[in-house]
């Protein structure tokens, strides 16, 4: 878009001083980001919402406004000092409610820019339990939250969806793959586990097992760090939606304790470190102990072993589907995505047993 163009769509929030320059910011694959200079004494974000991804926009600002004054109120309480470097601060439009704006195409916002705040992308002991004790904190802080929040993408984490879509692309074949040797032995080796991996859904609906307001993208660049290495806040707030504890501990360590990417096809490289969960289980522990009950805590290891899992039947969905969802970079992709993740899966089973022994030290 033309600066000009941005330029306009900032007028439509309340940001104090002069616009000084619009520059991207970061590297997102979902919304537009940019940073908004001023002479004033804040600068700002502005973001396009991908409302292809988040189609009820409405509702995603009111989770995220809901959450964010649910928080600074807290922090107020606990007579925290620097609170807006904290929690995030959306700006109202055009002197309204919403706290995005629309011309009726595309769909904006605006947060006050946190000065002096850094992301890490690579994942060490040190910082998973960081994100451990983040992630818990910011579960902990809107446990008692009194708004009702929506799903932001419904469904977003239910194994039994997944294995659904799974089934239905198998009878339908629609590329052709179900001859292939490969698929055949893969799905030989995902079925025997997808009833353990939909315990979820089903102590949920025996009311065993709650929701709570969870992040619902954890990785460890969702984290804002002060120049100390101190904690500032949890970011990027579009997957925020009831689900259950698991989605939060499960997926971060999908990604952090595979010391490969998900698509790297050398399958031996592929392991589960223990020193990843062990740190982030500990943060997460210290930090969500107030809420958690014992059925949550007792299951985190099924949550270690499910994302991995899950992660390898949307790939696996995928390829026998023709490769409709995921972008691909070659034929073979998402075969090898989903060869990946389930000796993820395989490696995170194997150490179950380690993982209990996290809880009895």
């Amino acid at each position: 878009m033309m600066r000009s163009d941005l330029l306009e769509i900032v007028h439509h929030f309340a940001v104090q001083g002069k616009v000084l320059d619009i520059a991207p910011l970061g590297s997102g694959l979902i919304n537009d980001t940019f940073r908004v200079k001023t002479d004033g004494p804040d600068d700002y974000v502005l973001q396009r919402i991908n409302n292809a991804i988040f189609t009820d926009v409405d509702l995603l600002q009111h989770n995220i406004d809901c959450a964010t004054a649910h928080i600074r109120r807290k922090l107020e309480a606990a007579g925290e000092t620097d609170i807006d470097r904290k929690v995030l601060r959306y700006l109202k439009a055009d002197g309204g409610e919403k706290s995005y704006w629309t011309d009726g195409k595309g769909y904006w916002r605006v947060s006050v820019f946190i000065r002096d705040a850094y992301t890490y992308e690579a994942v060490n002991p040190h910082n998973a339990y960081c994100a451990g004790k983040a992630f818990g904190a910011f579960e902990a802080m809107l446990a008692d939250l009194p708004d009702t929040l929506g799903e932001t993408i419904p469904d977003f984490h239910n194994m039994e969806l997944r294995a659904r879509q799974l089934h239905e692309a198998v009878a339908a074949d629609r590329a052709g793959r179900m001859a292939e040797p490969e698929v055949q032995a893969i799905l030989a080796e995902l079925l025997p586990h997808e009833e353990e991996m939909c315990k979820a859904e089903r102590l949920y609906r025996e009311g065993k097992l709650p929701k709570r307001i969870c992040h619902c993208d954890t990785k460890v660049n969702n984290m804002l760090f002060d120049a100390d290495g101190n904690i500032l806040c949890v970011i990027d707030l579009d997957t925020l939606m009831p689900s259950f504890v698991f989605s939060d501990f499960g997926d971060f360590l999908r990604t952090a304790a595979n010391p490969v990417a998900e698509d790297d096809p050398q399958v031996d490289k592929v392991d589960f470190r223990m020193d990843i969960f062990e740190s982030f289980a500990r943060g997460y522990l210290e930090s969500a102990a107030s809420f958690l009950t014992e059925i949550e805590k007792e299951n985190l290891p099924y949550a270690a072993c499910l994302f991995p899992y899950m992660q390898a039947v949307r790939f696996f969905t995928d390829y026998i589907n023709g490769d409709t969802y995921y972008k691909i970079k070659y034929p073979e992709h998402n075969l090898v995505r989903t060869r990946n993740q389930l000796a993820l899966f395989k490696a995170a089973s194997a150490k179950v047993p380690q993982m209990f022994g996290v809880w009895e030290t």
